[in-house]
């Protein structure tokens, strides 16, 4: 995920000039650079796909009308995905009461599906995978989910996340520990036996 953010920094800062400036056109064309970083930090945390949708929708109106406050010695992508992950977590806390599903899979999203067309063979492995990982994510309280997601898709730092979660890096390391052994003793639970660590090591 971090390769799709990097591949537009060179260009983003002046895109971001002229849309603080109301250029929409250069909105959009961040939009588009981030779409996906977006939709999938809002899928591994929501666990459905319309939802993620929906999700992604907002914060990309959020991100709009807080553009004054954009902060440019911060990294843009960290800001975005920030606004992301704090809205899907008010999502999960007002949807506390209701049982979660973790039987739908995987969503057909234009870049999962093109990395499966590269290698038709490992399709139905990928798909099995990936299934396993999300009801695994889904099993984490939601401040520790989003820790993961986090640190190991999108390749933040401590520094980072603690800055998205407004916590300490101690803070965070400590979530990331306890996140790591809930998901082995969940795992062994499940069934997956020497899979245990998949969902934080992909």
């Amino acid at each position: 995920m971090s390769s799709e953010i990097e591949n537009v920094y060179s260009e983003e800062k002046v895109w971001l000039e002229q849309a603080r400036q109301g250029d929409k056109v250069a909105f959009g064309k961040l939009v588009e650079a981030y779409q996906g970083p977006v939709y999938n930090l809002s899928y591994r945390m929501l666990n459905n796909a319309k939802e993620a949708e929906e999700a992604a929708q907002e914060a990309f109106i959020r991100v709009y009308t807080r553009l004054d406050s954009y902060d440019p010695k911060r990294k843009f992508s960290t800001w975005v995905l920030s606004i992301t992950s704090n809205y899907c977590i008010d999502l999960i806390r007002k949807r506390r009461a209701v049982l979660l599903s973790i039987d739908e899979p995987l969503p057909s999203h234009p870049s999962l599906m093109a990395e499966r067309e590269k290698q038709p063979e490992s399709q139905a492995v990928s798909a099995e995978r990936d299934e396993m990982v999300q009801q695994l994510l889904q099993t984490l309280p939601e401040e520790y989910r989003q820790a993961v997601v986090l640190r190991y898709w999108y390749e933040h730092s401590y520094e980072e996340i603690a800055e998205v979660m407004q916590t300490s890096v101690s803070a965070i390391k400590s979530r990331l520990f306890r996140a790591r052994k809930l998901l082995a003793e969940t795992g062994v639970e499940m069934g997956l036996g020497g899979n245990r660590e998949m969902a934080v090591s992909s």
